[in-house]
């Protein structure tokens, strides 16, 4: 029998039929006569409920099955008989993949601190807040080709590894086969670059922007979409030592092209979002910043203003902060 994703059958109408479904258990539930299993296989942030009548498994098995086990379920699905979701599944065989020790598992049915999921990295993704954030990521990834895809920009994979600093900032972190603890110098006494991989000083790009330039004089619109470093040594959340950029290059754009294109842009991502990422904005509104949703909305729903430099400092200086 083909696996179903949890996400696919949450949305079906077809009940009575028999399916397989494998994921993760989130809770188990119940008494000596029936267990509910939370199950979730990453599709979505939703669950599926699991209903097994206790007689019909192996007592040892249902022990086995807690929180972080891996199973397989084959069963009926069925019209659910409680709040929350339409339909459940009625287990007649249960396959345990693999087992996690209740009592010592990490992740419980409980709210967990940034701080403590870095101490256990490797099971953070199946936490709720960074599914729905990886999720939301992976469709916008999607949403940027597809927008430039659709206007006939062409997708410029520019070097990781470059000899140039396009913003000209210096903090760039440095590429090389060299030894460091027994570099070789030059008569001047400084590190001869000659003698290393490319033969001169390398660097982890800052921007594919010189590229991105070269490549629209031809081919007249590009963008780049790819990892970016900088080595700024600056602790703040605005400040990333690797992060994706996108930049896009037209040639025969003036100002008013470009900040046309800027804006609507982030419309079609924001739009694109909350069209096919609506449950884990949901959660993300609910659980980590309360006016998510409607900054997203105020944006689509309103023109961005464009002003002068000039009117832009006049309204801060008229402003009563102290910038």
């Amino acid at each position: 029998m083909k696996r179903l994703k949890v996400k696919e059958l949450l949305t079906s109408q077809e009940t009575g039929k028999d399916v397989l479904v494998k994921g993760w258990v989130r809770t188990k539930r119940g008494n000596k006569n029936i267990a509910f299993i939370a199950l979730n296989d990453g599709s979505t942030i939703n669950n599926i409920q699991i209903v097994a009548d206790t007689a019909s498994f192996d007592e040892n098995l249902l022990k086995d099955i807690s929180t972080g086990a891996c199973i397989a379920v084959t069963g009926k699905l069925v019209e659910s008989q409680g709040q929350g979701q339409n339909v459940e599944i009625n287990a007649e065989k249960i396959e345990l993949y693999g087992k996690c020790d209740a009592e010592t598992y990490p992740l419980q049915k409980k709210g967990h601190s940034m701080e403590f999921l870095r101490e256990h990295a490797h099971l953070r993704f199946r936490t709720n807040t960074f599914g729905a954030v990886f999720r939301i990521r992976h469709a916008m990834a999607f949403a940027i080709h597809k927008y430039f895809n659709d206007k006939g920009f062409f997708y410029l994979h520019t070097p990781v590894i470059t000899g140039s600093d396009a913003e000209g900032a210096g903090e760039m972190f440095h590429v090389t086969t060299l030894d460091l603890k027994n570099l070789p110098l030059n008569e001047q006494g400084n590190i001869d670059y000659k003698r290393d991989f490319f033969g001169k000083e390398t660097n982890l790009t800052v921007s594919g922007q010189l590229e991105g330039e070269l490549g629209a004089l031809a081919l007249g619109e590009i963008y780049t979409f790819g990892p970016t470093f900088r080595a700024e040594n600056s602790n703040t959340p605005r400040h990333l030592a690797e992060f994706w950029m996108i930049e896009p290059e037209m040639a025969f754009y003036d100002l008013n092209d470009n900040m046309d294109l800027a804006e609507d842009f982030v419309k079609y991502l924001i739009r694109y979002a909350l069209e096919n990422c609506s449950d884990d904005l949901a959660f993300l509104n609910n659980m980590v910043d309360k006016g998510l949703l409607e900054r997203l909305r105020f944006v689509l729903e309103n023109r961005f203003v464009r002003i002068t430099y000039t009117e832009a400092v006049g309204i801060l200086t008229a402003s009563d902060k102290k910038w």
